[in-house]
């Protein structure tokens, strides 16, 4: 065996890995070239600009691609309570065998030792947490957008090596079919603020993009940024993140609770482009986004993804968000084709996070682990502290 590093400009042997270790998997779905390439493309992802990423191959005796991997060095990745300087390691394929996976693993410490860090997580992403996060542990089933996808015996060469759990990621799904209902709860809480005209509820509206931006703003400056390690979002950031999803955004789905015209609480949810995605083989050129296109005038989307949930703190405990959610469940089941939702992964660290889902009486849908290697062996390991 031998190992590589990988500067090819276009990647196509670090996509080929990838391809080549989940060939046959019928669940498994490529991801977009452009995607993965963005990752370690300096115009494209900002985090480049201050920090470093390097990418390995790995072949046999006979020259065959046999695994892959990245390390990444980012200033601005922070855990609550971190004792040392970490990096991270992503994109990790290989083959069974621990042999090959433990080169992959030692070549990215090293790397990350000549950096200056103290320990890598893994597998992760070079930039934000909702793409390419974690080791895929339960529910082998078709993957969301973004989300990683790998075969069961990783977890074995990542803890043999000598990975610890640093914290779960636990992904929950909801059946949104017609005889499909939410507990009686619910329906009281919204018969209560129905009554109330001090009380509305509404979905997104691309016309209004600014308002509804806004209205993101509010709530979730709310509800998340007085947490830890949490920023406050301008309405600069929010109407540049509406812009980016326009192309994929449906209003059905995006949901807000208001009293006395003030946003209290949003339920945001994306379609699971995966679904079309699957069709397009990794690519993205005119020709597929004519494909992707058609694909998405024919609906043949049912899934959708949950991607932000809140509801500021005088609200908290009211119900209204249940309000909101019935709302919501009727346009869906009346109005379009979505028949599954899949909340995305929430950290077992983050307890009110999780309470969330369990009440909404969603199902566990699939568990990712996030580890962490230490490189001092010796020294003590502790698991994510609880929010």
């Amino acid at each position: 065996m031998k190992i590589y590093q990988d500067v090819s400009p276009n990647l196509s042997e670090f996509l080929k890995v990838n391809i080549k270790i989940n060939k046959g998997n019928p669940n498994y779905i490529r991801p977009l070239d452009q995607d993965i390439k963005s990752v370690f493309d300096l115009k494209k992802n900002r985090f480049l600009k201050k920090g470093k990423a390097s990418r390995w191959l790995l072949k046999n005796d006979s020259g065959e691609l046999i695994g892959r991997i990245a390390a990444f060095v980012n200033p601005r990745y922070k855990n609550l309570g971190d004792k040392y300087k970490t990096g991270g390691i992503g994109f990790f394929d290989c083959i069974d065998d621990q042999e090959a996976a433990n080169l992959l693993f030692d070549t990215g410490k090293k790397w990350l030792e000549e950096q200056g860090m103290e320990a890598m997580d893994g597998p992760i992403n070079f930039g934000e947490r909702d793409r390419w996060w974690g080791l895929l542990v339960e529910g082998f089933h078709a993957p969301p957008y973004g989300l990683n996808y790998n075969p069961p015996y990783y977890q074995k060469l990542f803890e043999t090596y000598g990975f610890k759990n640093f914290y779960n990621q636990i992904c929950w799904k909801m059946a949104l079919s017609d005889d499909a209902q939410l507990s009686d709860k619910f329906y009281a809480a919204h018969e209560r603020f129905e009554k109330n005209p001090e009380y509305t509820a509404q979905h997104y509206n691309k016309k209004q993009l600014k308002k509804f931006a806004q209205d993101f703003c509010d709530v979730y400056n709310g509800a998340w940024a007085s947490h830890k390690g949490n920023k406050s979002m301008a309405l600069a950031q929010a109407v540049k993140m509406f812009k980016k999803m326009g192309p994929i955004i449906d209003g059905k789905i995006v949901w807000f609770a208001y009293h006395n015209n003030k946003p209290i609480a949003m339920w945001l949810n994306i379609p699971d482009i995966n679904q079309m995605i699957k069709h397009l083989n990794g690519k993205f050129h005119l020709l597929a986004k004519i494909h992707f296109m058609i694909l998405k005038w024919r609906k043949i989307c049912r899934g959708m993804v949950g991607v932000v949930f809140g509801v500021i703190p005088e609200h908290q405990g009211t119900g209204v968000d249940y309000y909101m959610i019935v709302e919501g469940e009727k346009e869906i089941k009346t109005n379009t084709k979505y028949r599954e939702l899949e909340l995305q992964w929430q950290g077992d660290f983050n307890p009110k996070m999780l309470n969330i889902s369990k009440n909404l009486e969603a199902e566990k849908a699939r568990t990712l682990i996030t580890y962490r290697y230490i490189f001092d062996r010796e020294a003590e390991f502790e698991r994510h502290p609880i929010l």
